[in-house]
C-alpha cells in the first residue's frame, strides 16, 4: 500500500510542477509577444503531464495490480485534472488535426502543436524511467529490476474473435471505435458548462478504458500511445502505427465527417473542449 501512496504523491507532485510551469512560461513569454511560443510551451508541457500520469497509472495497474475499480476512479480523476489544467492545450495529435480541417489552426500550427506533443511523448518516458530507477517505492524497484518491461496489451478473447479475425484488427477496431466515440462527445459536449464538460468527458474516458482496457489499453491517442504502448514487447513497429496512430486517427475523421454532414447548417459552431483562441 505504500507503493500506491507514493505514486499518488507523484502524480500530484507532477502535476502541480506542470500548472507551474504553465503558468510561469505563459507570464514570461506572452507580455513579450511571444504568445505562439507560450502556446507551444503549454503544448509540451500538457502533453509531458498527460503521459507521465498515464505511465504512472499504468504501473500501479500493471505491477502494483490494484482492484479495477480503484484504477478506473484515478483514470476518471485524473481525465478530470487534466481537462481542468490544460489552459487550451490539445495533447492529442488527432484532435489537433481535426482543429486545422475546421480552421482553428493553420497548417504550420497544427504541425508544431503535433511535434511538441511527440516530443514530450518521447521524454515523459526517459524522465520517468528515471525517477523508477530511483527506488522511491516497491514498485517502482520491481519495475526497475525487470529492465521497465511490459507487454503489448494488444490480445482477443474467445468473444471478439468470433466477431472479428485476429488481435490486429480486433485492436484497431476498438481503437477506431473509442477515438469515434470521444470525438462524438467532443462534438456534442459543446453547449455543455465547462465545469461539467470535463466529467463527462472524464466519465467516457473511464467507460471506455473499463470497456477496451483489456484489448488495446484504450489509448485513443497517438502521442500518449508513442509513450505508453511503443516500448513494449510483443509486437512490431508497424503493428502499433496500425493500431495506435491510423485506427483513432480514422476514428476522428469518421465522426467529424459524419456529424458534420448530419448537422449541416443547423449545429452550432463546435467549441472543443478547451478552446484556445490563440493560434
Amino acid at each position: 500500500m505504500s507503493g500506491v501512496v507514493v505514486s499518488l504523491c507523484l502524480l500530484a507532485v507532477f502535476v502541480l510542477l506542470c500548472e507551474l510551469s504553465r503558468r510561469i512560461l505563459t507570464k514570461l513569454l506572452a507580455p513579450r509577444g511571444l504568445c505562439l511560443s507560450a502556446v507551444y510551451a503549454v503544448e509540451l508541457v500538457s502533453t509531458l503531464q498527460l503521459c507521465i500520469c498515464n505511465l504512472e497509472l499504468r504501473l500501479l495497474g500493471e505491477v502494483g495490480r490494484l482492484q479495477p475499480q480503484f484504477c478506473l476512479s484515478l483514470t476518471y480523476l485524473a481525465s478530470v485534472v487534466h481537462g481542468l489544467t490544460f489552459h487550451g492545450a490539445l495533447g492529442n495529435p488527432c484532435s489537433t488535426l481535426e482543429y486545422t480541417y475546421r480552421g482553428r489552426l493553420t497548417a504550420r500550427s497544427g504541425v508544431l502543436r503535433m511535434v511538441c506533443q511527440f516530443m514530450a511523448a518521447s521524454v515523459a518516458r526517459t524522465m520517468l524511467q528515471g525517477l523508477w530507477a530511483l527506488g522511491l517505492s516497491d514498485l517502482h524497484l520491481r519495475h526497475t529490476l525487470q529492465g521497465f518491461q511490459c507487454i503489448s496489451p494488444i490480445h482477443t478473447d474467445t468473444h471478439t474473435s468470433l466477431v472479428l479475425p485476429g488481435p490486429l484488427v480486433t485492436a484497431a477496431a476498438v481503437e477506431l471505435a473509442g477515438a469515434f466515440a470521444m470525438q462524438t462527445a467532443f462534438t456534442h459536449t459543446h453547449t455543455m458548462d465547462r465545469r461539467y464538460r470535463v466529467h463527462a468527458i472524464a466519465a467516457l474516458t473511464a467507460t471506455l478504458t473499463y470497456a477496451g482496457g483489456k484489448m488495446t489499453g484504450a489509448v485513443f491517442n497517438p502521442a500518449l500511445a508513442l509513450s505508453t504502448q511503443f516500448s513494449c514487447s510483443g509486437h512490431s513497429f508497424l503493428d502499433y502505427c496500425l493500431v495506435y496512430w491510423l485506427a483513432p486517427l480514422l476514428g476522428m475523421m469518421c465522426s467529424v465527417l459524419l456529424f458534420d454532414q448530419m448537422l449541416s447548417g443547423r449545429a452550432a459552431p463546435y467549441r472543443p473542449l478547451l478552446a484556445n483562441k490563440r493560434k
